[in-house]
């Protein structure tokens, strides 16, 4: 009975559009839908929400609930005659099983759809090594970003790509002359440092690391980037600062001098993506961009880490590129596609937004 009350529930979220379908115990299911919450039906006691998280686990997992206090796994369903997937996260909270599956389309989006400039796209891809990182609080379309990157490579052709997901989301298809294989953590390869260490041994132009979380996968892309790569990979910060400061705080206090200097070296662009809720109050987000490229003075302020003086550079290097995310919000809200309210809400200084 649970298994057909969460295929039910999927199936009426696809329905809906909805990003993310929430189950906690005290509370119904919810539905995030153009980042709105939804409530859903009747208040789940915590038998009947971790019932229904049992019914979707994948079958390494199935019963092994009481074993850890954190799952990620993939769900499939069918939806008007096609596959439907959701990235998963189980999870414990005051001793209850939780969990959110977040919608994963089948296509990959255009970066029409997404308001992500082409043009960045074809830059940050052009690279031949260094390390590319992407941006952004939880639900703010980094992966998505990264898949379409990554789909816009293989379609170029000539390119040996392995990904390292957790799970597995977009899935790329072979084209063109590119070589591209994806492997989940937990399923193909036990960690993402796993990932990186044996995917340099299988003759790889670009890597996609799903999320630099600890020292030892940052270590790996650092030195991977410095040696003839192009890593790709997200970390969850608000701003391009807080990436590399993220970045650096991974390791002791004692190897940061020389994480910096490596790092001012290796680092060629961050994204930071924000989703704000459009001015009209109905229909998809808006997509709101920090750029920052690594020029001179960017490598300077990473190496001598006067992280603080990254603002400047940002803002003073629009010729190279950059944009800053107040410059960014401005430029949203005189469009009218997003409100003067949002704009100062999200600014981190609200006297540049006209």
């Amino acid at each position: 009975m649970s298994s057909e009350r969460i295929h039910l529930l999927l199936h009426d979220a696809a329905a809906r559009e909805a990003s993310d379908v929430h189950i906690v115990a005290g509370y119904p299911v919810t539905y995030r839908v153009h980042g709105r919450l939804e409530p859903i039906g009747e208040v789940l006691d915590a038998d009947r929400a971790a019932a229904l998280i049992e019914s979707i686990l994948p079958e390494r997992l199935s019963g092994h609930l009481h074993e850890g206090k954190n799952f990620d796994f993939s769900v499939a369903i069918e939806y008007e005659g096609k596959p439907c997937r959701f990235r998963a996260n189980a999870y414990v909270a005051q001793s209850h099983w939780c969990a959110c599956l977040r919608h994963v389309p089948n296509d990959i989006p255009l970066f029409e759809w997404m308001n992500f400039p082409r043009g960045l796209a074809e830059r940050l891809i052009t690279h031949t090594n260094g390390l590319v990182i992407v941006t952004g609080v939880t639900g703010s379309g980094k992966s998505t970003t990264l898949a379409a990157m990554v789909n816009l490579l293989n379609e170029q052709g000539g390119c040996r790509i392995i990904t390292i997901e957790e799970p597995i989301e977009y899935m790329h298809h072979a084209i063109s002359t590119s070589v591209i294989t994806q492997r989940e953590v937990g399923r193909d390869v036990d960690s993402f440092h796993d990932g990186l260490k044996y995917g340099l041994r299988q003759d790889p132009d670009v890597i996609l690391v799903g999320e630099i979380r600890d020292r030892e996968t940052a270590q790996m892309a650092l030195s991977a980037a410095e040696t003839g790569h192009l890593i790709l990979t997200t970390l969850h910060t608000r701003d391009a600062k807080g990436a590399v400061t993220r970045l650096v705080d991974l390791f002791p206090h004692a190897a940061q001098d020389d994480v910096r200097s490596q790092l001012s070296l290796s680092l060629r662009s961050v994204v930071s993506q924000h989703l704000l809720p459009a001015k009209s109050g109905t229909g998809k987000r808006v997509l709101a961009l920090e750029i920052m490229h690594v020029n001179t003075p960017v490598r300077v302020a990473i190496k001598f880490g006067k992280i603080d003086s990254l603002e400047s550079a940002i803002q003073t290097g629009r010729r190279d590129g950059m944009v800053t995310l107040d410059d960014e919000l401005d430029r949203l809200t005189k469009s009218g596609a997003i409100s003067r309210e949002t704009a100062l809400r999200f600014a981190k200084n609200p006297d540049q937004i006209g």
